[in-house]
């Protein structure tokens, strides 16, 4: 597996992160998979994220630093990184969310046995207090560009994993949510995304995060319907109650988040190492 051609570079934007950064760091430096660069973009952060980060790439020469010139969201911060990455796998971990030791090993073995390019997995959420839900966000087997404009909430960015050899050069808009709209650029030029029914990842649910604002999310996701992918009245309504069904799913998910009791088993294998 640990071939220098299967290198997988990890892209993770950070801004005022030092909460959580080490933690992030720590979950990739205790990966079983070895092959990996992990390319932290620094988005011009005003506490000590950058300092952190630093000491880490001297202690491990597969961390690098990208200092950002100036604060542009995490579309062009992870651009930066893309533009750095040497790998041909393309990972994203966002600065307080965790992967669990095994995730990028059982991916890599997934999409090397399937012949894929595009894959993800299931995932947990984590409050800040590292609590764990005991509930798995479950994933399609497989998901076309339909079947993701009516599922747009199936596919968590830290879980992604692409073969940019098979997908091609691999950039975000400045267009939010900027994951949900890579992924339906990807698959709209034919490819599919596939889903390893493992969990693999923990995802941190930060009070006050952009993604939290779930009027302006939902203002975002109907201009992607309507403005760039043209869909017309009918199909983008249907498009967006799915939508907006699963985000409040998910909504109390979130909500509960601070009541749900810790998954032992879960949050042991996201601190092995």
């Amino acid at each position: 597996m640990n071939n220098e051609s299967d290198l997988v570079s990890i892209i993770t934007p950070a801004y005022n992160a030092s909460r959580f950064i080490l933690e992030t760091i720590k979950s990739v430096k205790d990966q079983t998979y070895a092959n990996w660069e992990m390319l932290i973009i620094d988005d011009c952060s005003t506490d000590d994220t950058r300092r952190i980060v630093e000491e880490q790439s001297r202690l491990d020469q597969r961390i690098h630093l990208i200092a950002a010139p100036q604060n542009g969201g995490p579309a062009k911060a992870r651009n930066l990184g893309l533009q750095k990455a040497k790998g041909r796998y393309i990972a994203f971990l966002d600065s307080d969310d965790l992967w669990l030791p095994e995730k990028l090993e059982r991916q890599l073995k997934f999409m090397k046995t399937r012949q894929v390019s595009f894959s993800f997995t299931q995932y947990r959420y984590m409050n800040e207090k590292g609590v764990i839900s005991e509930e798995i966000v479950k994933v399609p087997d497989c998901l076309d560009y339909k079947g993701l404009l009516r599922n747009t909430n199936l596919i968590g960015c830290l879980t992604v994993l692409l073969d940019r050899e098979k997908i091609g050069p691999v950039k975000f808009k400045n267009i939010p949510p900027e994951d949900f709209v890579l992924w339906l650029d990807i698959l709209k030029k034919g490819h599919k995304a596939y889903g390893l029914q493992e969990d693999l990842s923990s995802y941190r649910v930060v009070r006050n995060s952009v993604s939290r604002n779930k009027l302006k999310a939902s203002s975002w996701v109907w201009k992607v319907y309507r403005d760039l992918e043209r869909l017309n009245m009918a199909d983008a309504a249907i498009c967006f109650i799915k939508y907006a069904w699963l985000a409040l799913i998910r909504n109390r998910k979130y909500m509960s988040m601070g009541k749900l009791p810790i998954n032992k088993e879960a949050a042991m294998r996201v601190s092995q190492g």
